[in-house]
């Protein structure tokens, strides 16, 4: 199978399920909302090591948030479901409440389970916060600050999610790596319910479920290494290719992912300079959720 000339591997991307929150973040412009989601997402990049994988998933114009100002929906994602708590009262509390005109209210749906999250961040207040609603559905804490209140739900949800979508992809030099990457995020960040939770979307360290060393439990894909092609056996960097990289995608549902996949496909096939695109398995081990490459397009 081939798109635009670029050979697409039979093979499937392994996922997992993670647990995840959905939140809109509010300031009176779409600039300095993005960039109060940007904070809050902060070292969300893999459980590896992070403990979260965060990212921005959608920017919503004002008609669509629950103030009726510029939003940005992010997505937390951990792991274990009791690590999701903490990660909302810290990121909330330190980046939402902390930045100028910006406001959090809970947008995950379905949830499985709540927190309240408000009514703690909202002791910031010190006695002066005051609890309004319910208003449109939403209990809200209206929390004084010195750049204005910062309004708050008190109740965030959890759903399980769907973890480690991704696609992997050869190209001839950084120039051609890096611009149809970007373009995949970008296109990612139109399908509803998707994000990718690493530096600007891409993966320049793709990693493999094991380690030489006892202390890691992760390490460098070295098939996919380009320096180490000639090195190392069963290399599967193409010749002529002297840069790979990874596109992580997490999402609150499996058709999310897959839909995220097949749009990063398209946007990085516009691109002239790649030599092709797989994605990452580790033989069915890792996780329940087999994205097959092909069952994209049919």
């Amino acid at each position: 199978m081939e798109i635009n000339g670029v050979p697409i591997e039979d093979t499937f991307a392994e996922a997992f399920g993670m647990h995840m929150n959905r939140t809109i973040i509010t300031a009176y412009t779409e600039e300095w909302a993005r960039v109060t989601a940007t904070e809050a997402t902060g070292f969300g990049t893999s459980v590896i090591m992070a403990p979260a994988e965060a990212g921005i998933e959608y920017v919503l114009p004002p008609e669509k948030t629950p103030d009726g100002r510029p939003g940005v929906r992010v997505v937390f994602a951990v792991g274990s479901k009791k690590a999701l708590e903490p990660q909302l009262l810290a990121r909330l509390g330190q980046c939402v409440l902390t930045s100028p005109t910006a406001s959090a209210y809970d947008d995950t749906p379905n949830a499985k389970e709540q927190y309240v999250i408000g009514k703690k961040i909202a002791m910031f207040g010190d006695g002066f916060q005051t609890k309004k609603g319910p208003i449109d559905g939403r209990v809200l804490w209206f929390i004084p600050r010195m750049s204005g209140t910062c309004i708050m739900d008190n109740m965030f949800g959890r759903v399980k999610g769907v973890a480690g979508g991704n696609i992997i992809y050869c190209c001839e030099d950084v120039e051609s790596g890096m611009t149809s990457g970007m373009a995949a995020v970008e296109a990612i960040e139109g399908v509803e319910g998707a994000y990718t939770p690493f530096p600007g979307g891409l993966v320049g360290s793709g990693s493999k479920p094991s380690s030489k060393y006892k202390v890691l439990f992760a390490s460098t894909n070295e098939k996919f290494c380009p320096t180490l092609r000639a090195i190392v056996p069963n290399s599967l960097v193409p010749k002529g290719s002297e840069f790979v990289q990874e596109i992580v995608i997490n999402g609150l549902s499996e058709s999310a992912v897959a839909q995220a996949m097949k749009a990063a496909i398209e946007a990085v096939c516009s691109h002239s300079g790649i030599t092709k695109i797989t994605a990452g398995n580790y033989g069915g081990k890792l996780g329940e959720y087999h994205i097959h490459l092909h069952d994209l397009f049919k």
